[in-house]
Formats: C-alpha cells, sequence, structure tokens
C-alpha cells in the first residue's frame, strides 16, 4: 500500500484520546478472538495512512487517525466515509477483492461486527498471496509482454468507462498542472544537497515550466477530447496482483486531486516504475499496446512531460522519509539513494521534453 504526494510537514497533531482509543482496537486485533472468523495467525504492517492486519484469508484495512492537510481522517464519522469511498473506488477494477466495510464494535470486547457500538472501521479484503505482488514477480522475471498486455487492455477498458465531467476535466487545466508542479518543487527544496542538487532542481523547474507555457494549446485539447477522468491514481507494480487473475488494487480515494487526472498521467506512472526496474523494455511495450487499444494519439508527445512528474513525485515521496523519526538511519540512507535515483529519472525525461 502506498502513498503518494505525503507532505509529513502538514500533519497536523490530534489528542491523545483519539489516538489512544484506535490504540486499543490495534492491540486487540493482533489477537484471534477479535475476528469473526476462524484465526490462526494474524500478521500486521503499516503505512504512513493505515494500519493492515492480515489473516489466512482476508485483509483488515485501518485508517489512522490523523490530518496532513491533503488527507483527513481524523474523526470516526470521515474513517467510515473514506472506508467505503475506498471499497466504491477499488470495486471498478477488484470487485472480487474489495468485499465490504466492517465495524469494529466494543461491548465487553472489541470484536469486528461485534456488539456494543462501533468503535473503528475497517475495508476488508480477500487476501492474495504476496508473492503475487508484481514488483516481486518483476524481481524475479516473471513478468512478460503477455502480461503488461493483458494490464494494457485492463487499464484502457477502466479508462473507457471512467466518470469525466466538466470538475474532472478543470484538473487537466494547465493551470492546474503548474500548480502540481509548484507544490512538488515547494515541498522538496529542504531536500536541496540532500537527495537532489541544485543544478538539477533548477533544470527540471526551467524545463517544466518552458514545456507547459509551450504547450498550453496541448493540455487544452486533452480537456476538450476528454481525456481527464477519474482514474485509479496509484497505478505502479506495487500496486498490481497478478495472480488467478490480474488485481489493479489501492485506488486513491482519499483526495480527488490525485486520482482527477489526464490518463496519460497514469499511464505515465506504470511506464515510469517499469523504467525505473530497469524494464524498458516492458515500459515501451506497455505504452504501444495502450496506444494500440486505446486509439490514443501515436506520438503522445505528453507522456514524457507526465513520466518526468510521476518519477519526481516519487522522488518527493521517498525524500520525506528522510524526516520521519519512526524510521533508522540505514533505513534514511537507503531512502536518499532511492530519491536520488528517482530524481535522475526525472531529468532523464526532462531531456527529452
Amino acid at each position: 500500500m502506498n502513498v503518494i504526494d505525503f507532505n509529513i510537514s502538514q500533519s497536523k497533531h490530534l489528542g491523545l484520546s483519539k489516538m489512544n482509543n484506535q490504540q486499543k482496537v490495534i492491540e486487540a486485533l493482533k489477537k484471534p478472538e477479535a475476528y469473526d472468523e476462524q484465526v490462526r495467525k494474524i500478521e500486521s504492517k503499516q503505512t504512513h495512512i493505515s494500519y493492515i492486519f492480515l489473516t489466512e484469508s482476508f485483509g483488515y484495512k485501518i485508517k489512522k487517525a490523523v490530518n496532513f492537510g491533503f488527507l483527513d481522517f481524523s474523526t470516526l464519522e470521515k474513517r467510515n466515509f473514506f472506508c467505503r469511498e475506498e471499497l466504491k473506488l477499488n470495486k471498478r477494477l477488484c470487485e472480487d477483492m474489495y468485499l465490504e466495510v466492517v465495524s469494529i464494535n466494543e461491548a465487553e470486547n472489541i470484536r469486528i461486527c461485534g456488539e456494543g457500538k462501533p468503535i473503528e472501521y475497517a475495508v476488508k479484503m480477500k487476501r492474495i498471496p504476496e508473492e503475487k505482488i508484481m514488483t516481486k514477480l518483476l524481481e524475479k522475471r516473471k513478468i512478460n509482454k503477455k502480461i503488461i498486455d493483458k494490464i494494457a487492455k485492463i487499464i484502457v477498458e477502466f479508462h473507457r468507462k471512467a466518470r469525466t465531467n466538466k470538475k474532472i476535466s478543470n484538473f487537466g487545466s494547465v493551470e492546474m498542472i503548474e500548480n502540481n508542479w509548484k507544490e512538488n518543487f515547494d515541498q522538496t527544496k529542504e531536500f536541496i544537497g540532500k537527495t537532489i542538487t541544485q543544478t538539477k532542481f533548477n533544470f527540471l523547474s526551467e524545463k517544466t515550466s518552458e514545456f507547459m507555457n509551450q504547450n498550453k494549446d496541448l493540455f487544452a485539447k486533452r480537456v476538450h477530447e476528454n481525456r481527464i477522468r477519474e482514474c485509479h491514481g496509484d497505478i505502479h507494480s506495487g500496486n498490481i496482483f497478478v495472480a488467478d487473475k490480474i488485481y489493479i488494487f489501492d485506488a486513491i480515494e482519499f483526495n480527488e486531486r490525485f486520482r482527477y487526472c489526464d490518463v496519460a498521467s497514469e499511464i505515465a506512472f506504470l511506464a515510469m516504475d517499469l523504467d525505473f526496474k530497469e524494464r524498458g523494455d516492458l515500459s515501451k511495450f506497455f505504452v504501444e499496446k495502450y496506444i494500440e487499444y486505446s486509439g490514443e494519439s501515436k506520438s503522445l508527445k505528453i507522456l514524457d512531460f507526465y513520466k518526468c512528474y510521476r518519477a519526481y513525485v516519487r522522488g518527493k515521496v521517498v525524500s520525506f522519509k528522510l524526516n520521519d523519526k519512526q524510521i533508522s538511519k540505514k533505513e534514511k540512507n537507503e531512502a536518499g539513494k532511492c530519491a536520488k535515483a528517482y530524481f535522475d529519472l526525472a531529468v532523464s525525461y526532462a531531456t527529452e521534453l
């Protein structure tokens, strides 16, 4: 489960009682008796925004009681709402993986779908074996063009059906894209000299600004042709299972701005991810098949721009780990190297603009 556009400096402190209440739930879910199924083993993990509990058959995802500005899960009512949004949005591509929203109740004990009042909510999902995640399969060289072809077909069909309207289309305007880039640069200034050099920062700022100024008609055309849609928002190999079928999961529910985008930005994310993992052959093939099945412009001039954008965002997000007090020095060193690699990739795309 990945987090994009995470800005740790935006975090707002919540009341201690809220965190303590949620902590009671987290401790309870470490025990088999808290579940409404037969459980022998429980695994747990977390991201900046979620706690995930895995049993033999299911996964339960709880939203952390946090407010980062762009994301607000600070109240029980909001967490319930966004659990239901997550279920609805992810059923578009994972109908049989995302099952239901369950309440976690407290009477004498804390229990999923138990007695008493709801004190928390979770998204219940069918568990898919971790070894089926595309990232791991890429490492083992088990992803081939046949699989990429299937993924391209799924995404093309998904984009065809994806919602669009005047409000959504506005997110593809050059003004909105300029604001997104400004936010990126503002949020990475503190990492100049750490994960990105001043020279590269300046180069990327100048090249992207130049591209937007010179291609205002292109952005307007994309809007006019209804290419701005309610997308998934976070399609990369870490959010794809290749199992009995292909599951593209973990769509962004918490902020419309991150999923209302040009379909080219969405395909650019997976293409960039494949480039980053040194599978340029699969990246090129994916784009070719998407163009073939969708009827997109064969040149897709805007693609390198959005690949640059996606690589820069990943560099920014990984850089934020340097400010995380909960991770080790070794992890921070690894994060620093990873962020630099993403920024270097962004520079390579910008060079082609």
